[in-house]
């Protein structure tokens, strides 16, 4: 069993960045893949980068080279810094991660989840 905290979220103008960061705690070596998502209220959940235990990334188009998933696995955390941030960024985001099976696609099928943090991009 996982426990994901997330923390970072805040409200922002255009241009400004944020990195957001997840503290996972239970079976540490048992995490293979965490990623982050973000939700629109009224939309579908998004899932916009991922990472696995020895570091792979994938990243949709929509973030591809504004954010940046990273991790610290001696402390358990996983980060995703946000550049260039803009209106169409506001959502909740969320980091999740999985423990079993070696799928760390964006489709992959995440059972632990956070409870979200907000991003508010406005001027």
């Amino acid at each position: 069993q996982l426990q994901l905290m997330e923390s970072g979220g805040g409200s922002v103008q255009p241009g400004d960045s944020l990195r957001l960061s997840c503290d996972v705690s239970g079976a540490t070596y048992s995490r293979v893949c965490s990623g982050w998502f973000r939700q629109i209220r009224g939309k579908e959940r998004e899932a916009l980068a991922t990472i696995d235990i020895i570091g792979g990334v994938t990243y949709t188009d929509s973030v591809k080279g504004r954010f940046t998933i990273s991790q610290d696995n001696a402390k358990n955390t996983v980060f995703l810094q946000m550049n260039s941030l803009k209106p169409e960024d506001t959502a909740m985001y969320y980091c999740a991660a999985r423990n079993i099976g070696g799928d760390c696609s964006l489709t992959a099928a995440f059972g632990w989840w956070g409870q979200g943090t907000q991003v508010t991009v406005s001027s």
